[in-house]
């Protein structure tokens, strides 16, 4: 089974991610005493209530109550996906989940802007090769506004579409195509589609489609498309969240009641295929490490054997302690890693497994030892310990606290398996699953032959371009199509009433803060969530890469090597003990903090709480494991070194900052080579302490009950009085003198654009300043409707999508945008990116309209933003760290309010400029190249293997 949503294991936050402390003794931990019945009853605690109808067009709705916010998450799921296209069409269901965006007969324009007026979150639309859907989550306020929009484009989409929108949301979609075809790896996917089904199989060809199926688009097929597709009777949808169901009957029969029923679906055949033998397959890319694969088809969504499959993946190489992690990764260490998933589709699903293969291990020896695993996992099974591993896992993580997550999860079930409630046997057959019944699944389908795919580092294949012309077509706006024919399915002539406004959003209060403190006075902040079963510690301490500046990439490996073996467990009894409390226990290092996070069910916090004061305290750093470790850093900074945009941020970070410079904190492979044990020691001793260390707790437990868990462990820690030692406050900058580094990497299929700037503002001492600065950038590139965005993406197609950000930092902050475009307008887009940022700081400024819907949209996402507990508890952490009162959030909405266009515009022109910018281009040189020399620019090229 897929697990219904994932619970945030760690918050990446302004300042902080996640860490740890040092020495002492604690309690030992009792393991669970019934695990059939613990895992039966976390299983029961997830339970989403729901009443449905049906509208005489035939649109099914489900109605999910939970008033625990004022919000509610809506998503319409079309039964319509890249499997049921026809030949030559391929990418018509992906293509038309950028059209349905573009604007109907009734909404002129780009529905992102009046769903930026609801305060919308999650906002987005998917397609896979089932199913298209689109979702937000929204105010209660504004529920009228998003069901005339839904209903709008269900219903009166083809009015409103032009030869114009469609070639601009082509030219975007190959755009899209091009950023994922530009990443190492790509062509696994595009090889495992088409080898583990025959070519006319519906699930051949991939979501995306090809450059020629979307070249050949015309405005009357896509019509036709949509006409065959999207009627109200191909649809579900859903609603949940702050609305019961008599509202809902009422609300959506008023939107949607009128839309004429489509033509009854006929979805294709989409038998299993087996393999008629084994298939081997070699392939080149550019990158550092070679990778095996094997995949298999196997049964769909709900199949009795698709939940075994899934444990058994997980067994085999899902989990932490997993049979291949364990015996590939630690044992023998011939793989960096590993794993094994399922994929799960309504018509059937895959099975996969990847090993990367260590440098210097050659990959045929490894891909025999991988087949000789597999044939004993397959003949001897998974043990009963394995299985309640793998189901606890599934379970914890199967918590659906958001509207946005409990929807969908409905709607699956309704859509594939003819049941909302499919979720409730679907995780009752997780807890209930024996081991007998895991080798038997595994053993019918993956005894069957394989697909075996090996990528070796080499030479790409000649990428397949666009032949309908590089750059976006021109269309002419007074072009006269020919008349629309008679509706066949969704689509109406009528008129209808203008666009509902957005009512009253209600200003929300951040939910209240408790603040205690342990026994040796370590700060304690404290949000009780009582609708999640779940409680979540995060401890913050004194750190972060601004005190690894000796020997940057020791604190990295510090932490990691926290989780690598203790006094009483090594690495792997540490990982099924975490698997078998259903808990995750991470460390990490911000820019100037650390962190320890543990989270897990309530039901098993106490011990959760012992074995992350095991992993703290009593870490022993085993010199074989931290061999592994720096092995496996190395071949991932390796492999690192394939990514454009790793290349461009790592360029830019040398360019922005001196040596010297806590920000610089290049991590090289003479680095990580050097680091011994007691570096990491000494390290430890001096940052992971109790000074400035707070608590912060997310949880539906009392603060009473965890108090004394926390006192228990952690009370006994002495604080010291000062840090372990100064950290550096350089602020060297570096000089780069040429107009743009060009970093070559031949044949990319697109090139990415990295620009940034040091601005002399500190997050502490300047926070309204850089409350000012952010809110202008968004409006400049911090959102989809920024112009930045807006300019390359909508209006000209050249880019998937723009942005930039404000970046506040301790010693000093950044502005930076990134701009993966078609090769072909490389320097045109740095032109019209330089253009876009010039007129938004001279003669083109802030609008009105634009702060109105900008200040709109960011007050009205509050109510969604304080459902979640991984946001609570991020929040608290900010308050503490930027020491904020615990009103901080509250005062925030009138902030907002109070802003004007010549405040924004004084604070951008006086600390923005894009001659103060240095750039980065990661692209095919020979092609881009002349390109930037024809505009007059100086370029300094370098090679990709050369940057540092």
């Amino acid at each position: 089974m897929k697990k219904l949503t994932r619970i945030l294991a760690c918050c990446i936050l302004s300042s902080t991610l996640l860490t740890p402390p040092v020495i002492m003794a604690h309690p030992p931990i009792k393991k669970a005493e019934n695990t059939s019945a613990l895992l039966q009853s976390l299983a029961k605690q997830i339970n989403l209530p729901w009443q449905s109808f049906t509208l005489p067009n035939g649109l099914r709705v489900l109605v999910h109550t939970d008033h625990k916010a004022p919000v509610v998450g809506v998503s319409v799921w079309y039964h319509v996906g890249s499997k049921d296209e026809p030949k030559g069409k391929t990418g018509f269901a992906h293509l038309f989940e950028h059209l349905m965006f573009e604007g109907s007969q009734n909404i002129q324009g780009s529905f992102w802007k009046p769903l930026r007026e609801t305060g919308a979150t999650d906002s987005n639309g998917t397609t896979n090769f089932d199913r298209t859907n689109y979702y937000e989550t929204v105010p209660t306020s504004a529920l009228d506004r998003v069901l005339y929009m839904e209903s709008d484009r269900m219903g009166y989409l083809l009015q409103g579409m032009t030869q114009e929108k469609l070639d601009n949301q082509r030219a975007v979609v190959q755009n899209e195509k091009r950023q994922k075809d530009n990443r190492p790896y790509s062509a696994v996917g595009y090889a495992i589609t088409q080898a583990l089904v025959p070519e006319g199989h519906p699930y051949h060809h991939d979501t995306i489609g090809s450059m020629e199926d979307l070249d050949a688009a015309s405005l009357d097929t896509v019509k036709d498309w949509f006409r065959e597709n999207y009627g109200p009777n191909n649809a579900v949808l859903v609603l949940a969240g702050d609305i019961d169901i008599d509202k809902a009957k009422t609300m959506v029969n008023h939107y949607f009641g009128a839309i004429l029923r489509g033509r009854d679906i006929v979805h294709p055949e989409t038998p299993i295929w087996t393999l008629p033998t084994r298939k081997d397959e070699v392939i080149t890319d550019k990158v550092a490490l070679s990778k095996i694969y094997r995949a298999w088809s196997i049964p769909s969504y709900n199949n009795p054997d698709s939940i075994p499959l899934d444990l058994s993946a997980a067994v085999l190489g899902g989990l932490a302690s997993s049979r291949l992690d364990q015996i590939l990764v630690h044992q023998e260490q011939l793989a960096v890693n590993v794993s094994a998933t399922t994929q799960s589709f309504e018509g059937q699903g895959r099975f996969l497994v990847s090993v990367t293969v260590k440098a210097g291990v050659n990959p045929q020896y490894v891909s025999q030892r991988l087949d000789k695993i597999l044939a004993e996992y397959l003949e001897k099974g998974a043990t009963q310990d394995e299985v309640n591993r793998a189901a606890m896992d599934v379970l914890s993580e199967s918590v659906a606290e958001s509207v946005s997550a409990q929807g969908p999860i409905l709607a699956q079930g309704l859509l594939y398996a003819k049941d909302p409630d499919y979720y409730k046997k679907a995780l009752y057959a997780v807890a209930t699953s024996t081991a007998e019944a895991v080798q038997k699944s595994t053993q019918k389908w993956l005894s069957r032959p394989v697909y075996a795919l090996t990528v070796l580092p080499g030479e790409r294949q000649a990428y397949q371009e666009s032949q309908s012309g590089k750059s976006t077509p021109k269309t002419d706006n007074n072009l006269i199509l020919p008349a629309a024919p008679q509706p066949a399915a969704a689509e109406i002539a009528s008129p209808r009433e203008a666009l509902p406004a957005v009512g009253k959003v209600p200003d929300v209060r951040f939910p209240t803060i408790t603040h205690s403190q342990l026994k040796n006075g370590i700060a304690v902040s404290y949000a009780q969530r009582p609708a999640v079963p779940l409680t979540t510690v995060l401890i913050s301490f004194d750190g972060g890469i601004t005190a690894d500046t000796a020997l940057p990439g020791t604190e990295s490996l510090m932490l990691s090597m926290l989780t690598e073996g203790t006094k009483e467990k090594d690495v792997i009894e540490l990982s099924k003990e975490k698997e078998r409390l259903g808990a995750v226990i991470s460390f990490g290092a911000g820019d100037d903090y650390s962190s320890m996070t543990f989270l897990s069910p309530s039901v098993t916090f106490r011990q959760t709480t012992g074995l992350a004061s095991e992993m703290l305290f009593g870490s022993t750093f085993p010199e074989k494991e931290l061999a592994r470790l720096k092995a496996s850093t190395l071949a991932n900074m390796a492999a690192s070194r394939q990514s454009p945009a790793w290349l461009a941020t790592r360029a830019l970070r040398q360019n922005l900052y001196g040596e010297g410079h806590p920000y610089r904190h290049l991590v090289t492979e003479e680095n990580i080579q050097k680091i011994t044990r007691q570096n990491l020691l000494d390290f430890r001793q001096k940052w992971i302490r109790p000074y400035k260390a707070h608590i912060f707790i997310v949880s539906d437990q009392s603060l009473d009950q965890i108090l004394p868990v926390l006192n228990n462990v952690f009370g006994h820690w002495q604080i010291p009085n000062d840090a372990g030692e100064l950290k550096p406050t350089s602020t060297a900058k570096a000089g780069h003198l040429s107009d743009i580094l060009l970093i070559n990497r031949p044949q990319s299929p697109q090139s990415v654009i990295m620009a940034a700037s040091v601005l002399p503002l500190k997050e502490k001492e300047d926070q309204d300043t850089l409350f000012n600065l952010d809110v202008a950038n968004s409006i400049l590139g911090g959102n989809f409707l920024s112009r930045l965005n807006m300019d390359l993406r909508q209006n000209k197609g050249w880019s998937y999508g723009v942005g930039s950000q404000i970046n506040a930092r301790t010693l000093s902050s950044e502005f930076s945008l990134a701009a993966p475009v078609q090769t072909n307008q490389t320097a045109a887009s740095i032109n019209a990116i330089q253009e876009d940022i010039n007129h938004f700081l001279t003669d083109k400024g802030i609008t009105d309209a634009e702060l109105r819907e900008t200040v709109s949209g960011i007050i009205n996402r509050t109510p969604a933003a304080y459902e979640k507990s991984s946001n609570i508890l991020g929040g608290m952490v900010d308050l503490a760290l930027m020491n904020r009162p615990d009103n901080y959030y509250d005062t925030l909405n009138q902030r907002y309010r109070a802003l004007t266009p010549s405040e924004l515009d004084k604070t951008a022109r006086q600390w923005l400029s894009s001659q103060a910018l240095s750039w980065v281009v990661v692209g095919d040189a020979n092609l881009v190249k002349p390109q930037l020399e024809k505009r007059g620019l100086s370029v300094e090229q370098v090679e990709s293997d050369k940057i540092k």
